[in-house]
C-alpha cells in the first residue's frame, strides 16, 4: 500500500498521465489524494516556518478545503460548461486526480530562507499547474492540453472572485 502510494507520487511529479487515469478510477486513492495535498501543504508550512509557525498549523486545513472546493469548480466549468463528447468524470474523480497533482508541492518543503521560498513557491506552482491541466485533460478525457488549460484558467478565475468576495463580506465583520 506505502509502495503504491510512493510511485503514484512520484508518477505525478514526474507528470506521468496515466498516473491520472489510475487515481481518478481508484474510489479507494481519495483518503491518498487527500494526504498528497496535506503532504504539499506541510511541507509549505515548514518552507515557510521562518516567517512565523502558523502557516505550518493552518496550511493543511485551508489546502484540504481549497482542495475540494477547487475540484468541484473544475468540474462545473468542465463537465457542466465545456465538456468533450468523452467527459463523463464526477467530482470524486477530479478529487483524486487533482490531489495527485499538488505532488510537486512538496519541493516547497526546501524553502530555508526567503530567496529558496521564491524560488521554490514559484517554481512548485508553475509545476503543480502543468500536473493539474493533464490531470484535468486525462479524467475529463479532453484531446487538448489547451482546453484543460482553459478549464483550469477559468475555474481559477472564479474560485479568485468568489474568494474577493469572501474577504470583501467578512472585512467588515
Amino acid at each position: 500500500m506505502i509502495s503504491l502510494f510512493l510511485n503514484r507520487v512520484f508518477r505525478s511529479i514526474k507528470i506521468d498521465p496515466e498516473v491520472f487515469d489510475e487515481v481518478q478510477k481508484d474510489k479507494q486513492a481519495t483518503l491518498s489524494a487527500a494526504l498528497v495535498v496535506i503532504i504539499s501543504s506541510s511541507a509549505a508550512g515548514i518552507g515557510a516556518s521562518h516567517l512565523g509557525m502558523t502557516n505550518f498549523f493552518l496550511a493543511p486545513i485551508l489546502s484540504l478545503v481549497s482542495w475540494f472546493v477547487w475540484s468541484y469548480i473544475v468540474y462545473v466549468v468542465g463537465v457542466k460548461f465545456f465538456p468533450d463528447p468523452k467527459t463523463k468524470a464526477t467530482h470524486a474523480n477530479l478529487l483524486r486526480a487533482i490531489g495527485f497533482s499538488s505532488a510537486p508541492g512538496i519541493i516547497r518543503i526546501l524553502s530555508f530562507n526567503s530567496e529558496l521560498m521564491t524560488v521554490t513557491f514559484i517554481g512548485s506552482a508553475f509545476w503543480m499547474l502543468v500536473c493539474m491541466v493533464v490531470a484535468v485533460r486525462q479524467t475529463l478525457q479532453f484531446k487538448s492540453l489547451w482546453k484543460a488549460f482553459g478549464v483550469v484558467l477559468i475555474a481559477w478565475l472564479l474560485q479568485a472572485l468568489g474568494l474577493i468576495i469572501v474577504l470583501t463580506l467578512t472585512s467588515r465583520f
